[in-house]
């Protein structure tokens, strides 16, 4: 199977879907991979430009039909805590550029222990949960690819205001 183009959630007929294909957040962003649906089957995902692929999104097959992307759960930190220390905290995480989700009340980021003893340090409360990561977008959404397939690596040069901590 083959595709060449994403169709937002809810903007496809969902009576055409063939199959399914349950995707992690790292592979969710690409213009070019090969997928196995839950059926067993591979698809050849080959968009002209780099995409982000969210749960509820289809695949719009050359041969006709719909494959849905599923946001396979995965390994998280929810981060609960008050108002001054939540902004304190997701102050901490984007100076790391850890990728976050936010929520009404609390910030969802990968599972790390180190980063869940410095929340605790802040005044905050993590806890481990199994679900879908879907982090905002951020300044890279317009086409910026966190891995692609032929750079597993992410290195990027670019000015800031701030100083940082870490080496790029």
């Amino acid at each position: 199977m083959r595709s060449h183009s994403v169709l937002p959630a809810g903007a496809w007929p969902e009576a055409d879907q063939r199959d399914t294909v349950l995707v992690d957040f790292d592979r969710r962003h690409r213009r070019r991979i090969v997928l196995t649906t839950e059926s067993g089957a591979s698809l050849l995902v080959d968009l002209p430009h780099a995409a982000r692929l969210r749960d509820g999104d289809a695949l719009a097959l050359e041969s006709g039909g719909y494959v849905r992307v599923r946001a396979r759960p995965e390994h998280l930190l929810e981060i609960h805590s008050d108002q001054e220390n939540l902004i304190r905290i997701a102050w901490h995480l984007g100076n790391r550029h850890l990728p976050v989700q936010m929520t009404p009340g609390s910030l969802i980021i990968r599972y790390d222990h180190v980063i869940a003893d410095m929340v605790h340090t802040l005044g905050g409360h993590a806890h481990e949960i199994h679900a879908a990561f879907d982090p905002e977008a951020g300044a890279y959404a317009g086409g910026h690819s966190h891995l692609t397939d032929d750079d597993d690596d992410h290195h990027h040069d670019h000015a800031h205001p701030h100083g940082h901590d870490h080496d790029h």
